[in-house]
């Protein structure tokens, strides 16, 4: 081409090479050389008239173009500026390190516009930065999304790649994304308003999104078994929650109002025990349980189902014990008193109330180192019959001269028999035979011989989860120890270690 350009050099254009692809309205190919006088000969002509045709096919076959010095000067510097600052600007990750990192990206076109944007929000820490400037399309980038070459026109750079900004598209609604600000999941690109619905927690109580705290973060609470989550400000708002379960339920929930204040769940007060007629079929079932282990109580115990304030009063006479706070829901009598105990099963009114309900004062009297076993009303069969196990683990040690215990051995022990009970019974799925010949209604009999229902039993593993993280240094780390030593050396040796050192054996 050197000796091209002598020839042309009367002529005010160079031939060059171009640096893009597609042709600009009022780009021309000008190659008449501007003579300056001189006269060449014919043979002369023929060979530029040879040189200029090689040139033209040259240029026609390698895509060259003839543009004005000038003009060219201009623009290979702005591709000279631009190639400069993609050297110094840091490429953008294209993983985002947990949930909802904000990604920026920009519109990129051929006269060189660039935004970038950032989104953060509570799952993470939003990254903000500047995307690649690509003002000169070089028609080699391929679109991420549909694997086919840009080439000219608008183009978005963003997760370490290039878009067409049709092909840019929300994972969630499938819809192209064109606000300057979106989220991720993964590699995965959001609308902000999609990512919310798919990803921002609701409530499990008013069923709106978990608002953030003062840190831009989302914090809630969480239920440790039934894995509910809800506002903070619903401890504190008087929201209801089951006395039996813990659940707080969504705000239409219905609840049953005990006398005493509780609130009942419809799902609890299925299978609750509401009287102590009906209750006995549930402790004969536990006193078999407890012969089935070689450990008969050999007398009468006297079995009530009492109001919150009668078992409360009955704690307050007597004079030694260790009770379960902020709420005791059994108690093994060891004085004589005068308890009142519930006769009928209360009928459920307006405003789902419990009315109609009929007691009597029972005068117990101590005919043994045990006068009664007393349980809390309302409460579901299974916790129940866990409390009631549990009681009478208290009045078989009493029964048997177990001398004065560490409150942490006692109450262990009596953990433990109620564990061993309620796994028994979930593992069985026995029940269903619970309150059938109680003289309560025909559809609560029928509520309770479906105690094997899938219901229940979640509620069964819900109180023995309950015996199992019992945080309290006498119940709950009385029960591991204790519930160790059994499975370690058997009930028989775990209680004769008891009776004659007081510990559990290690």
């Amino acid at each position: 081409m050197g000796w091209l350009s002598k020839i042309f050099k009367g002529s005010s254009h160079k031939i060059s090479e171009g640096h893009y692809h597609g042709r600009y309205e009022g780009d021309t190919v000008q190659n008449e050389p501007s003579c300056s006088g001189d006269v060449w000969s014919e043979t002369e002509n023929e060979d530029i008239d040879r040189a200029i045709a090689l040139s033209l096919l040259e240029e026609e076959q390698k895509g060259k173009r003839v543009i004005d010095n000038e003009f060219q000067l201009e623009e290979d510097e702005q591709l000279a500026r631009a190639l400069q600052e993609s050297l110094n600007i840091e490429s953008p990750p294209r993983h985002g390190h947990g949930h909802g990192h904000g990604h920026g990206y920009g519109y990129g076109n051929v006269n060189g516009n660039g935004n970038a944007y950032g989104n953060g929000n509570a799952y993470g820490n939003g990254n903000i930065y500047q995307p690649v400037p690509f003002p000169y399309s070089t028609g080699f980038r391929i679109c991420a999304g549909c694997n086919t070459e840009i080439g000219h026109g608008r183009f978005l750079s963003c997760m370490g790649a290039v878009w067409h900004p049709e092909c840019f598209r929300c994972h969630g609604c499938g819809y192209p994304i064109s606000d300057y600000e979106f989220s991720m999941n993964g590699n995965y690109p959001y609308h902000k308003s999609c990512y919310k619905e798919h990803y921002h927690p609701k409530c499990d109580v008013c069923k709106q999104f978990i608002p953030t705290n003062p840190a831009g973060l989302i914090e809630y609470r969480a239920h440790p078994f039934w894995v509910q989550k809800y506002c903070p400000s619903h401890e504190h708002d008087r929201t209801p929650r089951c006395c039996s379960c813990e659940r707080m339920e969504p705000r239409d929930t219905r609840y049953v109002m005990l006398n005493d204040g509780r609130k009942l769940c419809l799902e609890c007060l299925d299978s609750a025990i509401m009287d102590t007629n009906e209750c006995q079929p549930l402790y004969l079932d536990i006193q078999e349980f407890y012969e089935g282990l070689n450990m008969k109580v050999q007398q009468q115990v006297p079995l009530l189902l009492v109001e919150r304030q009668a078992l409360n009063e009955a704690m307050e006479g007597e004079k030694s014990g260790h009770h379960h706070m902020p709420e005791t829901r059994g108690l093994c009598l060891s004085e004589e008193q005068t308890v009142s105990t519930i006769l009928r099963r209360p009928k459920i009114g307006n405003g789902n109330r419990v009315t109609d309900m009929i007691t009597e004062p029972c005068k117990l009297t101590r005919r043994c180192d045990v006068t009664a076993v007393l349980i809390l009303y309302g409460l579901p069969r299974l916790l129940t019959g866990t409390i009631l196990a549990h009681e009478m683990m208290h009045a078989w040690l009493r029964l048997n001269g177990y001398r004065t215990l560490a409150q942490d051995v006692e109450e262990g022990i009596c953990q433990v028999l109620a564990h061993m009970w309620l796994e028994a019974e979930l593992t069985s799925g026995s029940g269903s035979n619970v309150a059938s010949t109680s003289s309560s209604s025909s559809a609560s009999t029928s509520s309770k011989k479906g105690a094997g229902s899938q219901c229940e039993r979640k509620l069964g593993q819900f109180f023995k989860h309950q015996i199992e993280s019992d945080a309290s240094l006498v119940y709950g780390a009385g029960f591991r120890s204790g519930h160790q030593a059994v499975l370690k050396y058997g009930l028989p040796a775990t209680l004769k270690h008891i009776q004659l050192t007081g510990t559990f054996p290690y």
